[in-house]
């Protein structure tokens, strides 16, 4: 928090939490820069939001990169994927994606209404594409760094606020200038106390503790019991009559489901129960 101005801002660093995510799929080396650039993103994002539920991130594309998904979690819980195919030497974002949009949906964890907000996609890059999006749905003044490689993925936000609390009024074009100085290698490379101290040592800032980040996927046999439950009996019979059996892969951590015909009777053996005693005769 910058005292006595209308900025505050976060900082990320996932180490640990994105090798987890690339530890589980192999992807080319532009896509794995765009999710990584997203995940710390996501991160940022949900930390100045007061929710409890998922902040789920997606952008959507005609081009090479048909689409990425991010979500965290209000416990900083972080998982992450993508689509793309053939033809992917540029890293521009317009390039990658081409015509699209991003999309930012608040699930809530209490069963209440999401909140989903769809803008088109605008920008060169990710940071871009997040700063148009804050203008334009929140009417917020926001600006982020981003940074991934194969080792870790880096960000800084700042953002400005709505309330007037100090006469200083060249704070945020101030704030802006010094993190216009950041280049994507001292981000990745240097100790997040340190990249703040660099730009903002003439400032006076208030410096919170860090909170942990982690990967943790919401996958399990359970929910994918839940979906073929609703697919219902007749139709997950025709698949078993089809395939033999019925297996699943979750698109986030890979984790593998199969569901042999003895599987897919018990699902609904309960349910047979059930309407069975509940006839009359």
């Amino acid at each position: 928090m910058f005292e006595h101005a209308e900025v505050r801002g976060e900082s990320v660093r996932l180490d640990a939490t994105w090798r987890a995510v690339l530890a589980r799929h192999h992807y080319p080396e532009p896509v794995r820069n765009l999710l990584g650039e997203m995940m710390a993103a996501c991160a940022l994002l949900a930390a100045t939001l007061k929710f409890e539920g998922a902040l789920i991130m997606q952008m959507q594309g005609s081009g090479p990169v048909t689409l990425l998904v991010v979500e965290c979690n209000s416990e900083f819980h972080l998982r992450a994927t993508a689509k793309w195919r053939d033809d992917l030497a540029d890293e521009d974002v317009r390039a990658l994606l081409g015509d699209g949009k991003f999309v930012i949906t608040i699930d809530p964890k209490t069963g209440g209404q999401a909140y989903q907000s769809i803008v088109a996609l605008e920008g060169a890059t990710v940071a871009e594409v997040l700063g148009h999006y804050m203008l334009r749905s929140e009417q917020l003044e926001t600006r982020l760094w981003l940074a991934a490689d194969e080792h870790q993925a880096c960000g800084l936000l700042l953002q400005r606020l709505p309330e007037k609390t100090s006469d200083d009024e060249d704070a945020w074009n101030r704030a802006l200038n010094l993190a216009g100085t950041l280049t994507p290698d001292e981000l990745l490379s240097l100790p997040a106390r340190e990249v703040l101290h660099r730009l903002f040592h003439e400032e006076d800032l208030r410096l919170f503790d860090p909170q942990p980040v982690s990967f943790r996927c919401t996958c399990s046999r359970d929910r994918v019991t839940a979906m073929l439950r609703m697919l219902g009996l007749d139709e997950v019979r025709s698949i078993l009559s089809e395939q033999g059996r019925i297996d699943v892969d979750c698109e986030f951590c890979n984790q593998h489901y199969s569901f042999d015909p003895v599987d897919a009777e018990q699902i609904f053996a309960a349910e047979v129960l059930t309407q069975a005693g509940n006839t009359r005769h």
